[in-house]
């Protein structure tokens, strides 16, 4: 029989809909546990399947611990402000709260469409002004201990838009509004400096479950190093550069100095170089490129000499300095000493300028020639050459010899360095949280500039409604220009003030919106010290590498601070982080509207159900793992359910023992696989077990139980329904089922028989047999014989339980 999935899909949305299975008991005596998924930003394209791989696996993992007997935290809700919002308003000319509200709406239905069993009385949106008026009391709180300030600093500016944009704003050198071109511009931002936290931030990753890749990417992005300050006298004129260097060790090897186009040095001496012309010339186009352009690997290395030379004390090598758009001004001191031997970065640019290059490491391959291909540019390994009192040091003891040497001599110091920079906060747009300050035209504050802080009586600081979304000619925000909104009255000493117009970054509501999860409703705090208390950490947080990195450590940093000034309970937010792959399209591209090649979920679950949804999302590789889209996968679990369906006929008093065992074992296995994420295993054990069970000729009511129990936090709809026909209990009230270990002990295994590392043949062995035991019997197997006899056998490779490799 036809398996009716519109019906019963539509049938249990509206039960869910009145009984709320998400919802999380306030009263419960479970032990808790809080399971956290990214909250998307609601976009016009809608729900794409990577959201939905990610959603499902979560909600399985939820359903299981529910089942588990955990009080249960699944919680859902939308990160709303946003550069594309504002994007699509000023494009269609309609009010972004419209837009966003829509976008929601759609969000919210398709995720109801494959049964996602959240929380949903706990839904939060960053774009409400009861949420951000928490972040910006948060806000405040930097504000008030003298982490967030005020601070001229280089931008990105797209020339057509006239506003400032974040480097996640800008796509290959263009701006992501518009396509056009962008440029480097000085101008006041809002920082906040978390830098001060970059030591916790490493440390505190020994502290917490995430995956290497996680922690790692964590760890670049700080990028915390050991190494020396080291300053060179410059010939015509007195102004020392200092460069800051891990390797001085391969400072006898040192051949020019490099210069960030926006770095202090060029900004300060500029107008005293012999070649200032052709330098500000290339600052003006190098000024044009965003920073990771400018230091993407692979990329064509420039530069223009200035015209100065610098000292190199060690040797006396006069090395020539240059202005390359490749130092940044904002890493290090802003300027670098190459050493193109033993640097693929400084190889590459020293070829380019015609600039010496000279070998002072001779590594394990023993080479000592002249260094004119990059193949031979090495760095991690091995002893010194060239290089006076360190020749014939390994490298390391060689960077501390000189480091003490330079520091005696006076012209160098050890110190600790950061990639890190501090966060810059605002943004020159409407769609975001207004920053709550106001600029006194008196005198008050001077320790702040005059910044001063809204009351905390007078937050929210509203959106106020604008007939234009687009920047002001000066760049300002669109609030700038709304008078009456801008001027005000200072707060502390009630004389005229000034509203600040920029706004926050969208990176503002999501660095805190687990913690309003925990007690969303709350009036008279973000939360209450009492729900927090029971909640935090998150237990298990999944989403998208690429929130791994910014996302991540902007949240970590924001709880820590929290922690800090005694708000939140625990200094690491997270206990366990995790990341799923990406989806691509069926021809391994990556999936994009422009392509044409988006599969969009409504109409997978129009054609084919949520579970067959859910269920292929889950079976179409391991999870952290990038995979194709395969439509002719969804049909094949479509197939499986249909086939689960009609099982129902087969249900009775009595089974096999093999059925008995059977359903024990995929107990067993599909718990524990769902516990090491292992999705697409546990499908495949289901699929096996569908087979096994259409060839039998009964299954007794209680195996039946087990199985519909087991695929029920993978496949919600059906299952509720099979459920519901053999119980009147709820299913989603329901423990684990149970087995019985006596039935899932394995008396023989199956051994595979290798000969040189090829598989010639399996045999079957008591669990537990020893190597003499399964060899005898591996050699007398016929396809085994015929590879082994009359040959010498050298050595017998034996894994129990597993293989036997005979070695001929």
């Amino acid at each position: 029989m036809p398996y009716p999935y519109k019906d019963i899909e539509e049938k249990w949305r509206k039960i869910w809909e009145e009984t709320e299975p998400g919802k999380t008991d306030e009263n419960s005596d479970k032990p808790k546990f809080y399971c956290l998924v990214e909250f998307p930003y609601p976009s016009g394209a809608g729900l794409h399947t990577g959201h939905v791989r990610t959603y499902t696996a979560l909600d399985v993992i939820a359903r299981k611990r529910r089942m588990d007997g955990y009080n249960v935290l699944f919680p859902i809700g939308w990160d709303a402000f946003g550069l594309p919002t504002e994007n699509y308003a000023i494009k269609v000319g309609r009010p972004p709260q419209d837009i966003t509200k829509e976008n929601i709406d759609t969000f919210r239905e398709q995720f109801k469409s494959v049964g996602l069993s959240f929380d949903w009385s706990r839904e939060v949106n960053t774009t409400d002004p009861n949420y951000y008026k928490w972040t910006q009391w948060q806000f405040l709180e930097f504000f008030k201990a003298g982490l967030a300030y005020k601070k001229a600093m280089a931008i990105n500016w797209c020339l057509s838009c006239e506003i400032g944009l974040a480097n996640e704003e800008v796509v290959g050198g263009v701006c992501e509004r518009c396509g056009g071109d962008v440029e480097k511009r000085d101008k006041e931002q809002w920082m906040i400096a978390i830098t001060k936290y970059a030591d916790r931030l490493l440390e505190d990753l020994e502290t917490v479950d995430y995956l290497p890749k996680i922690k790692k990417q964590q760890q670049d992005w700080i990028g915390r190093s050991e190494g020396i300050n080291i300053t060179y006298q410059v010939e015509v004129i007195d102004a020392p550069v200092t460069v800051y260097t891990t390797r001085p060790d391969t400072n006898f090897g040192a051949t020019f100095v490099a210069l960030a186009p926006d770095g202090e040095y060029v900004r300060d001496h500029l107008s005293e170089f012999p070649n200032k012309e052709e330098v500000a010339e290339y600052i003006k186009l190098a000024l044009q490129k965003t920073d990771i352009d400018r230091i993407a690997e692979g990329r064509e290395k420039t530069g223009v000499f200035t015209g100065l030379y610098a000292t190199n004390k060690l040797n006396e090598r006069k090395m020539p300095i240059y202005v390359a758009d490749f130092v940044l001004g904002n890493v290090g001191t802003g300027s670098l000493v190459g050493v193109p031997g033993h640097d693929h970065r400084d190889f590459e640019f020293a070829q380019k300028m015609g600039i010496d290059i000279i070998r002072v490491v001779v590594g394990p391959d023993g080479d000592t020639s002249e260094i004119t291909s990059i193949d031979q540019v090495q760095e991690e390994k091995g002893k010194m050459i060239n290089s006076g009192p360190l020749d014939g040091m390994d490298i390391h003891d060689a960077t501390s010899a000189i480091m003490d040497y330079i520091e005696k001599e006076g012209y160098g110091e050890r110190t600790i360095n950061y990639k890190i920079r501090d966060w810059v906060f605002s943004r020159q747009r409407y769609w975001g949280e207004p920053i709550p300050l106001v600029h006194c035209q008196g005198s008050c504050s001077p320790e702040t500039n005059g910044w001063v802080a809204v009351p905390d009586e007078d937050l929210p600081v509203k959106l106020p409604p604008v007939e234009s979304y687009e920047p002001t000619e000066s760049g300002e925000s669109p609030l700038a220009a709304i008078e009456d909104w801008v001027n005000t009255t200072c707060p502390t000493c009630g004389g005229p003030a000034k509203r600040e117009t920029d706004t926050m970054p969208n990176w503002a509501g999501s660095s805190w919106y687990f913690l309003r999860y925990t007690d969303p409703h709350n009036s008279d705090a973000f939360a209450s010290k009492e729900q927090l208390e029971k909640w935090m950490p998150v237990d298990f947080y999944n989403g998208g590498m690429e929130h791994t990195t910014l996302h991540l450590l902007y949240s970590r940093f924001w709880n820590k601070f929290l922690f800090d000034r005694g708000h939140v309970p625990v200094s690491e937010p997270y206990a366990r982080r995790h990341s799923h792959g990406m989806v691509l399209a069926e021809d391994g591209s990556k999936m994009s509207k422009s392509k044409g090649n988006v599969i969009n979920p409504n109409e997978t679950v129009a054609q084919y159900g949520g579970d067959s949804l859910r269920l292929y999302e889950l079976f179409m590789g391991p999870f952290e793992d990038t995979v194709p889209w395969n439509t002719n996968g969804v049909v094949g679990v479509r197939r499986f359910l249909e086939k689960v369906w009609n099982l129902q006929k087969l249900v009775g008093d009595s089974e096999s023992e093999e059925v008995t065992k059977a359903m024990h074992r995929l107990i067993k296995s599909v718990g524990e696989d769902i516990e090491k994420l292992r999705f697409n295993t546990a499908v495949a054990k289901f699929m096996e077990a569908v087979n096994l069970l259409q060839q039998t000729k009964s299954i007794s009511t209680d195996s039946w139980k087990m199985f519909v129990l087991a695929l029920f936090p993978l496949a919600p709809f059906m299952t509720s329904e099979l459920w519901e026909k053999v119980s009147k209990d709820p299913i989603h009230e329901q423990a684990w089922p149970s087995y019985d270990e006596s039935f899932v002990q394995v008396s023989e295994v199956e051994i595979a028989v290798q000969v040189n590392g090829k598989l010639r043949a399996s045999v079957l062995v008591s669990v537990g047999a020893e190597e003499n035991e399964v060899t005898e019997l591996a050699k007398s197997h016929e396809n085994v014989a015929s590879y082994i006899d009359g040959k010498e056998i050298k050595r017998v490779i034996f894994v129990k339980g597993r293989l036997i490799n005979f070695v001929v």
